[in-house]
């Protein structure tokens, strides 16, 4: 074995030590005090050791969370964004009802709420086709939801520690609740999109479509050209939470989180994440 040979299966063996380690935390509903190992050098080890996990997790992917990087923290790929999946266990439809989501805050974890515009596939994505502008994402054929993105992880420090980090563990992503679709999205006026959430009744974020940069169709780009090149494009029924709308709001378990489109309210309960 060579020397190179060697330091590539070192590697590969500490990310899957990381993947395992955030696995295990997640099935168990316990945190985790630290990063559990080294953390990846850039974003592309880090779906590196995104994939190793997922391929840990006993669940389908049916979407993916997008992140926003701050312009400080982006790496070498220049990406403004990042992903994570959303599996099936942990999608819910909103019914008007309270709608328990699992959060890991009450076990030492972190635990926040986003308002998302859920974008859904109603064809396949080019395999091959891996640059994307706003303008050909916006010809692909989808449906718009309102939703809530459940953002929480076993690492309290998770968005602190960075870009890197969020990817490693699921992109900091343990769920989405999905609400009624938008009618006529493609010819809406983004700005005329807005939400406003709130905790235990306290208003804590406003804003809407507007907020987030380069649109809906400048998410959906990214996430179209992401995953092309890591091997896993878009297929048809895949959902696309786009961003956080009105900010990253902190809850802990036993709030009520409400999310107003204006058309619709969603509301959201913080239960403690079940070993499972």
């Amino acid at each position: 074995m060579s020397n190179e040979q060697g330091h590539r299966n070192a590697t590969v063996s500490a990310w899957e030590d990381i993947a395992h380690r955030f696995v295990e935390a997640r099935r168990a509903g316990r945190s985790l005090p630290d990063f559990p190992g080294e953390i990846p050098p850039d974003l592309v080890s880090a779906y590196q050791v995104q994939d190793l996990a997922i391929a840990q997790w006993d669940d389908v992917v049916v979407g993916w969370k997008i992140g926003y990087i701050a312009p400080d923290r982006r790496d070498v790929s220049g990406d403004e964004r990042l992903l994570g999946p959303i599996f099936r266990r942990n999608l819910w439809n909103a019914t008007g009802a309270i709608v328990d989501i699992p959060v890991f805050s009450g076990a030492g974890g972190f635990a926040a709420v986003e308002a998302e515009y859920v974008l859904q596939l109603e064809a396949d994505a080019p395999a091959d086709k891996l640059e994307w502008t706003p303008e050909e994402a916006g010809l692909l054929p989808t449906r718009l939801h309102v939703g809530v993105e459940v953002a929480s992880s076993p690492l309290a420090t998770i968005n602190k520690l960075g870009p890197r980090v969020v990817v490693s563990d699921f992109g900091n992503n343990n769920g989405l609740v999905l609400g009624p679709e938008i009618d006529h999205w493609t010819t809406c006026d983004e700005s005329k999109l807005t939400a406003r959430t709130e905790i235990d009744g306290v208003v804590v974020g406003t804003g809407g479509a507007a907020n987030l940069p380069g649109g809906l169709r400048g998410a959906f780009a990214f996430a179209l050209r992401r995953s092309a090149l890591r091997g896993r494009p878009l297929k048809k029924g895949d959902l696309i939470a786009t961003g956080n709308a009105t900010g990253i709001h902190d809850i802990d378990v036993g709030q009520l989180a409400l999310i107003d489109f204006g058309s619709t309210k969603i509301v959201c309960r913080a239960t403690p994440s079940p070993a499972g």
